[in-house]
């Protein structure tokens, strides 16, 4: 193999120490202490590789890797080394380790391709700090501005153009992060499955054709703050009742929706929050996932109609804020097929695969041919402390992605 197992181990191992949760899982949220640490230790990596090293308006941390022809449009290798809250050491860092793995390779076997090469390493993937999911991606695609960076605010209120701020870059100029599509030839990213299939079938890697589309907003429902025992129940407007009787409507919505859509509620707040209080308000995210836009477009008419039902018959008032909304998308036909003819010449068994999970690729997608490899998770477990990947397995999908960087950089 042209990749070194050790090298991979002990990159996977480093980022790992850079946590705000030790012992609890990876926590690593963008623009943190954490993503300091992990920032400098990729920085040193491809600077001891004399790479042209930089990071974009959005955060993002690239390392160029000159081709032949200057001027050819560049291949872009990377995902994200965020993570959600207390997850695991692979959903993201795998990626980013297989860009770095791959410039070393480049380098030390002086492979030199017609077209450049870019190591990229993107924050906010996950949406853990600020909610704002695939940012980076966004952003290279020209989906950001700075009024997004002004309202898009953590827990503790901190905007994101104030975290941006004080970690050293202008929030002002994001919009310098866009790319131009003819300036990209491909880009390329290695995932950890966060599934079960690969290890049952006991195939080395997943070569994606297609992921799913995600919907993601938060509904905010207003009622009434009433006195718990002196309120008749005919008289109240408890937003909760309303959240709960939507909530609970949700698996109908998705099934009935198309085969495989997919619809959760993975945050819910409650004001006052007292228990002798009435709920006067509620907020709860929804995320719809399906393969089919219809799908998803029909569980939000089938929320928004019985929110207006409920607003009606209760009183309540409602708002919806979309957080995020992204099409179904297909990888690129000629990508795929270079991965399948490597893992071929390679000897690595694959299968054809659709992500349930969104990835930075499916937002790259929109300006330049991409492709998506998966890797085996152990049990399928991910977003928690049990996430976990096979060094071995991890450098299979390393290996495959290599040598399909070089026969498309030819």
């Amino acid at each position: 193999m042209y990749t070194d197992l050790n090298r991979i181990r002990a990159d996977i191992e480093m980022l790992s120490t850079f946590n705000d949760s030790d012992g609890e899982g990876l926590t690593r949220f963008s623009l943190s202490k954490a993503d300091r640490g992990a920032r400098n230790y990729l920085k040193n990596e491809l600077k001891k590789l004399d790479l042209k090293v930089y990071e974009d308006a959005a955060g993002s941390l690239i390392g160029r890797l000159e081709g032949s022809e200057p001027l050819a449009p560049t291949i872009l290798i990377g995902s994200h080394f965020d993570s959600v809250r207390n997850g695991g050491h692979f959903d993201g860092p795998a990626g980013v380790v297989m860009a770095l793995e791959i410039m070393r390779v480049l380098k030390e076997k002086e492979i030199r391709l017609r077209h450049s090469v870019e190591f990229v390493a993107m924050i906010e993937e996950e949406g853990g700090r600020f909610g704002a999911g695939v940012f980076g991606s966004r952003a290279m695609t020209g989906q950001v501005t700075y009024e997004d960076l002004v309202n898009r605010k953590d827990e503790a209120g901190i905007s994101m153009a104030e975290a941006f701020e004080a970690f050293g870059f202008d929030p002002k100029k994001i919009g310098e992060a866009a790319r131009k599509p003819e300036s990209i030839k491909a880009f390329i990213e290695l995932h950890i499955e966060q599934g079960p299939v690969l290890e049952h079938e006991k195939i080395d890697v997943g070569i994606v054709k297609s992921i799913v589309g995600i919907r993601e907003f938060r509904v905010i429902i207003i009622g009434r703050p009433d006195h718990a025992g002196t309120t008749p129940m005919s008289l109240r407007k408890d937003a909760l009742c309303a959240a709960a009787e939507v909530i609970s409507a949700l698996p109908k919505y998705a099934s009935h929706a198309a085969e495989g859509t997919v619809a959760t509620v993975g945050v819910l707040e409650v004001k006052p929050g007292a228990a002798n209080i009435i709920p006067g308000k509620v907020e709860f995210t929804v995320d719809i996932r399906s393969g089919n836009a219809s799908a998803i477009q029909i569980v939000q008419d089938e929320i928004e109609q019985k929110l207006n039902e409920l607003a009606k018959l209760n009183g309540i008032q409602f708002e919806i804020e979309m957080l995020l909304s992204v099409e179904p998308v297909a990888m690129d036909s000629e990508v795929i097929e270079c991965f399948k003819r490597q893992a071929v010449q390679n000897h690595f068994s694959y299968k054809d695969m659709t992500s349930g999970a969104g990835h930075d690729a499916m937002i790259m997608a929109s300006i330049a041919p991409s492709g998506l490899v998966f890797v085996p998770s152990k049990d399928g477990r991910s977003h928690c402390k049990e996430e976990w990947t096979d060094y071995d397995a991890l450098q299979k999908g390393i290996e495959l992605i290599c040598h399909s960087i070089i026969e498309l950089g030819r």
